[in-house]
């Protein structure tokens, strides 16, 4: 068993600037936690890689410098546009704060940098809505990272939820990835809050990075969905009610429509689908009774034509709901049915497309995510091979074959499409239906002569301990060359293949 499967508690709400009690406690158990989970990963896991354990007293500076940076990080504002350390993000801070404190030095912090930015390189392709659960181990920096794209007008709500024995302070930070997949930091989570809601102003692959301060451990559960930028501009309807699309051909080909037509019976209301200001209400030939809105949050204004009548005046402040008008055919519509035409001018760009500003979200994740219990665990292929693959659908790259009985590590997932890691620190995605457990053992044999137990599958790897000839071992899984073995004591770990 892993020493956190039964993990309970909550994630942190409020500022650490009002915890320093909690502050304290975190520093004077952490040490104690910091040498037992090494002690019991190496009891319980047969490849996790661990790190270099300095004395421990250096231990005890790492465990107490890395609590007080995590309480300077969470009390900072976020945000590309500002901070206590000018744009510097909750992540950027924790990172400058390690290097102050010289933690960048020793190998578990070098180890929390190099995962971070391990997860800008090596991210996982989603769709949205996606969710998955996985586990994050004190002993061993994490850091995770997912691409998703996404349009301009989309709203994206990216929301980690943490579980574990202590307080854990999770980073979240967006990235706009560029064509050569150059990360540019968009928009950052305040460290006290679990969620993020992020607007979308450029159609671009965009990548989301989730990273875990030092020595913590806990389950999370990362959940992505959509919902648009703006509330849809007529009473009782959705998006399913477009019928007239954006850039579409008008007036023999001499222009394009630079909306979309929303049908209607007339006298429906039209709403506001933002909070802002009437800065023009009047007639033109083309939009008839016209009502423009300025949305200076999203630096655009919303366009409303072909109203029978108008319900608002020039100047006045509107909230999203807010009847602007009602739907009529007024202007060149006077030969279709009653519709609005509804329009989006960003200041200085002109018109764009309004459906992904008003489309229907995508409602909640469908994905169930991978059981508590199996967070963690050491798992073989049960069927002949297995794929593992660069992301959770069966069209992604391939990344190995596995033949039966290879050995990996559980690190989350869904109950579909299990995220694991294979013993030479890669990591994919297999299909749940082609793994099992390797709890149970494959075979049982003796050993013709003395060998040493490895933490890892690695002719370099630490030796547990001196295994005389003739000890039975329990073999679990294969990689390459190794055996993944458990000896008397419930100890596992790595042996030369014989």
């Amino acid at each position: 068993m892993h020493p956190h499967k039964k993990i309970s508690g909550s994630w942190p709400t409020i500022c650490p600037i009002s915890r320093f009690a909690d502050i304290a406690k975190r520093i004077s158990h952490s040490f104690y936690v910091y040498e037992t989970l090494r002690l019991q990963a190496v009891n319980s896991r047969g490849f996790t890689s661990l790190p270099n354990f300095s004395p421990m007293k250096r231990s005890f500076q790492v465990v107490v410098a890395a609590a007080l940076i995590t309480l300077v990080a969470a009390c900072t504002s976020t945000g590309p546009a500002g901070g206590l350390f000018q744009s510097a993000s909750p992540h950027e801070q924790y990172e400058r704060s390690l290097t102050d404190a010289k933690l960048n030095r020793t190998a578990l912090g070098r180890d929390w940098v190099a995962a971070g930015e391990r997860a800008l390189r090596d991210s996982i392709k989603i769709s949205v809505p996606y969710r998955e659960s996985g586990y994050f181990a004190a002993n061993r920096p994490f850091a995770v990272g997912y691409r998703v794209s996404a349009q301009r007008g989309d709203r994206l709500v990216i929301r980690v939820e943490v579980q574990g024995q202590q307080e854990a302070s999770v980073f979240i930070d967006v990235f706009a990835l560029d064509e050569r997949n150059q990360p540019d930091r968009a928009i950052s989570a305040k460290v006290d809050t679990n969620i993020l809601n992020w607007d979308v102003r450029r159609t671009q692959t965009h990548l989301i990075r989730i990273q875990p301060e030092l020595l913590r451990s806990g389950r999370y559960t990362l959940t992505v969905t959509r919902e648009p930028v703006l509330s849809f501009p007529v009473k009782g309807l959705d998006s399913r009610q477009i019928s007239s699309y954006f850039g579409v051909p008008r007036d023999g080909g001499k222009r394009r429509h630079e909306g979309v037509d929303i049908f209607a019976p007339r006298g429906t209301p039209a709403l506001a689908g933002a909070n802002g200001v009437i800065s023009r209400v009047g007639v033109n030939q083309l939009g008839g009774n016209v009502v423009f809105l300025s949305d200076n949050a999203h630096n655009q204004n919303l366009y409303y034509a072909h109203l029978d009548r108008w319900n608002v005046t020039d100047g006045q402040r509107v909230s999203v709901g807010d009847t602007i008008g009602f739907v009529g055919n007024t202007g060149n519509a006077r030969t279709t049915s009653p519709h609005l035409h509804f329009g989006i001018y960003t200041f200085g760009e002109g018109a764009v497309d309004p459906l992904p500003y008003i489309r229907r979200g995508t409602g909640p994740a469908r994905q169930d995510p991978l059981a508590e219990s199996r967070l963690g665990d050491s798992v073989r292929v049960s069927a002949t091979r297995t794929l593992v693959r660069l992301a959770p659908h069966s069209d992604a790259p391939v990344v190995q074959e596995l033949p039966r009985s290879s050995a990996m590590i559980l690190l989350g997932g869904t109950t579909v499409w299990l995220r694991v890691e294979l013993p030479d620190g890669r990591i994919g995605y297999v299909t749940n239906s082609t793994v099992e457990s390797a709890q149970k053992s494959l075979r049982r044999v003796p050993l013709p002569r003395p060998t040493d137990l490895l933490d890892a599958a690695n002719s370099r790897a630490a030796i547990i301990q001196e295994l005389p000839g003739n000890t039975v071992v329990e073999v679990l899984a294969l990689a390459g060359d190794f055996q993944l073995v458990r000896v008397v004591g419930g100890v596992t770990g790595w042996i030369m293949r014989t």
